[in-house]
């Protein structure tokens, strides 16, 4: 009899845990680099190897960071809504980071797309992705002016993230909102 029990009670307790898991959203992961200072690194730049870039030269700025490759599909499912983005808001510093992808492949999709970014960075070997906690690409992170790390965008960016979540939350991280203000707090539940 046991032997019978012991197989159904594995099965049920895999069947909970399956049917838990199709109704979690991906986008809900949490990060731990939310409300963190953004791991520090030292990259160059895709169109010229010679110029480097931290994060520390854009202290005293709000920045985007998109993380993309040509092999990705989602990344070229985003880019026109990116291009339209850098459009609306030519203020914003928006920079590439061009993940585990050959230069030249990278170089040339921005050609043929256009290019949203201030400049892109290479990451060919990965490093700074898993710094940041990169597990896929598309991924986009917002970081103040003091360097930290306000919110992440797992998956392509689509329109409603934009107006909903990414203008109102820039626009108020320009004016030193502070977190704890109730415009941010209604931004940041919207970017949930």
């Amino acid at each position: 009899m046991t032997r019978f029990i012991v197989p159904l009670g594995i099965f049920v307790v895999l069947g909970f845990f399956l049917y838990v898991g199709l109704h979690l959203n991906p986008r809900e992961v949490p990060s731990p680099f939310i409300n963190k200072p953004a791991p520090d690194f030292k990259l160059s730049q895709l169109q010229d190897f010679q110029q480097q870039f931290s994060p520390k030269d854009n202290l005293n700025k709000v920045w985007m960071l998109n993380v993309w490759a040509s092999w990705c599909v989602a990344c070229r499912q985003e880019h026109p809504l990116l291009v339209q983005l850098k459009r609306q808001q030519s203020d914003l510093e928006f920079f590439g980071l061009n993940y585990k992808d050959r230069p030249e492949d990278a170089r040339n999709w921005l050609a043929q797309l256009g290019d949203p970014y201030k400049f892109s960075l290479v990451d060919m070997d990965g490093k700074v992705g898993i710094d940041y906690g990169v597990y896929g690409v598309p991924e986009t992170f917002v970081i103040d002016k003091q360097g930290v790390i306000r919110h992440k965008v797992i998956g392509p960016i689509t329109p409603s993230i934009v107006k909903d979540c990414l203008t109102p939350l820039t626009q108020l991280l320009q004016q030193d909102t502070a977190t704890d203000a109730p415009e941010m707090k209604k931004v940041m539940k919207a970017c949930a």
